[in-house]
Formats: structure tokens, sequence, C-alpha cells
């Protein structure tokens, strides 16, 4: 099984604004490179990885259009992301997947790459009613079934180098952290990657499979009255290979008590499709840490898209940095504690 850092597989990003000429204009130019006439409705939807509008379309539907940030993907790598969506949508599971055109679901006009995916509504899934974690996990279990049959080729893997370590190294080398912090805060993100190892070595040989990767409430839309009814799970941008647990403890919140819970609900229609091995418990905090540190570095990273500052303008002010000092603190503690559920 592939298990290679998340920067093996991504070319160089050397344009810090890679949408500075992304204009609407050419975004209209491009959807109507693939034959659709565009009827100049636009509305900008919230994504700064890539960008991403819901277009009205004459004659036909609304879709959206994602335009990939340059640099981020490889093809090969946005079109494994593709093949996995269709994959799941096939076997009749709630993904919303790439449309094709003359079988592509890759398109190029001048120096943009976008997709287009169908408009689908819903809200955002109500993650305290067990019924509802019920209703996810069910889905979720069959996405890993799925994803468990073959690996990723061209997509990485979550590991502690490429959201740890990497990351680290990132902000460290860049000048990110204030100099009257840099001790505490290179001292404290060393023990806690100390702890995520650990965790790693408790959990043992665990599988990896194909994921979601990204799979907050954020990236669900819930429409009871849909086709299906209930989940649609969208953006599958950060898919990659890595423990199942992995796309169930972001949908967890609260104290330690309702957490069980939350996952006990998840798993007991999770487990009517797809294996838990539950020695995966043991990276539950181990994953949250390592993307507290990776949040960091990705804003770190983009802070030259002229999006960013805006965005996040509590970025990188001393107050910023003291509050993950003491995030990272309380993830070493969490992490030396037992497991957060078990059966």
């Amino acid at each position: 099984m592939p298990n290679r850092s998340a920067t093996s597989n991504q070319a160089s990003d050397a344009n810090p604004t890679p949408f500075s000429t992304l204009t609407p204009d050419r975004m209209l130019d491009a959807i109507e490179s693939l034959g659709l006439v565009s009827d100049g409705r636009m509305l900008a939807l919230n994504s700064y990885e890539n960008r991403v509008y819901q277009f009205g379309i004459e004659d036909g539907p609304m879709m959206v259009a994602k335009f990939y940030r340059a640099g981020r993907w490889s093809d090969e790598a946005i079109l494994e992301e593709h093949a996995f969506a269709i994959e799941l949508a096939e076997r009749e599971i709630p993904v919303v997947p790439p449309l094709a055109f003359e079988t592509c679901t890759l398109h190029t006009c001048e120096d943009l790459r976008f997709a287009l995916y169908p408009r689908v509504a819903g809200r955002a899934p109500e993650l305290s009613d067990p019924h509802t974690l019920e209703w996810m996990g069910r889905f979720l279990g069959r996405i890993h079934a799925i994803g468990a049959l073959r690996p990723f080729v061209s997509r990485p893997a979550l590991d502690i180098a490429g959201f740890g370590e990497d990351p680290r190294d990132f902000l460290l080398a860049h000048d990110f952290i204030p100099n009257d912090l840099l001790d505490a805060w290179r001292s404290t993100v060393d023990q806690a990657l100390d702890g995520v190892r650990r965790c790693f070595d408790r959990a043992g040989d665990f599988t990896r499979i194909r994921l979601h990767g990204d799979c907050h409430a954020g990236n669900v839309l819930w429409n009871e009255r849909g086709e299906p009814p209930g989940p649609q799970f969208v953006d599958f941008d950060d898919a990659r290979m890595g423990p199942a647990v992995q796309d169930l403890w972001m949908l967890l919140s609260g104290e330690r008590a309702e957490m069980s819970r939350q996952l006990g609900d998840v798993l007991a229609g999770y487990e009517d499709f797809f294996d838990f091995s539950t020695r995966e418990l043991h990276l539950v905090e181990a994953l949250r840490t390592l993307r507290l540190i990776h949040y960091s570095a990705w804003i770190a990273r983009r802070w030259d898209d002229p999006a960013f500052p805006v965005a996040f303008p509590w970025f990188n002010t001393q107050r910023y940095w003291q509050d993950r000092i003491l995030e990272l603190r309380e993830q070493i503690a969490l992490m030396d504690e037992a497991p957060l559920w078990s059966q």
C-alpha cells in the first residue's frame, strides 16, 4: 500500500497568486468551451484552496464549476479523485461526481484547469442527532468498502511526514513564528509529534484505504426530500490513502462522553457495511493534532494569495501563535489518555 508524504505528488506551486487572472469573462469562456451557454448568473461559493462558482446555464439546470489551484495536484491525481467519486456514484452511494463531456471530466481552457458538477442543494447535517449519525455511518461504511478494493496510485497518503513534519519545517523555515514564541512553539510541536508517533505505534499495523479525507460537516449536504434522501458527500479534493477513522473523527464534537456516544452512533451504521478496527481509535487525537499543525502551514503556504489575508485576518498574530501553543499542549495530554471508545 503506498505511503508517500502529502507533498510527493504535488507539482511546485510556483505562482503565489494562481487565480489573479481568473476573471468572470475567462470563467465564462471556459464553461462555454464545453458547448454550454451561460445565462450570465454567477455566484462564488465558499472555497479557498480552489475557486468554485455556481453558474446558470441556458435551457438547463444550474452547474458548479471548480477551477483548480495551479501546482497543487497533477492531472493524474485529479483524475484519480474523479474516478473514485464516479466509482462510488455508480454503486448508488450518494456522492456528487464530476460531469463528463465527451468522456472527459478534467478540462482545460488556456492555463485554467476545471471540472463541472451538478448543483446539489442541502443543509448541514444535524450531528447531534443519533439517527443522522447512524445514517451517515452507513454511507461511510459503503464508501470505505469500495475504497478498500484498490489503492490510489497518484494521490498521497495521510502520514506524519506530510501532515506534521513537513508543515512544521515550512513554518520554521519561513519565519512565521514570532521570535519571542519560537522556542516554545518549536518544543511544543516536537512534543506533539512525539505523541503522534506513540499513537501510531499503539495503533500498530492498520490498513490504509481510499478515503474522502476531509469529511467534516461542511462537506456533507443533507436533504431528506432528495434522491436519494439523506446525506450527499461532496468535495473529494482531499481524497487520499489513510486509516478509516480519518473519515469518522471529524464528525465528533463536545466532551469525551458525548464524542463516545456519537462514535457509537456512527459505528452502528458503519459496521453494517465495513468492519472497523478498534485499534484505529488510538489515532483519533493523533489525527486531530496533525490536522492542527497542517492547517497553520496550509494558511502560511497560501499567504501570498490575496484571498487568504482577507479570509483569515487573525492568522500570524501574536495571539494566534499563543493559542496554537496552548492547543497543542492540550493535544499532548489527550494523546496520552485511553482511546475514546471501544467495544
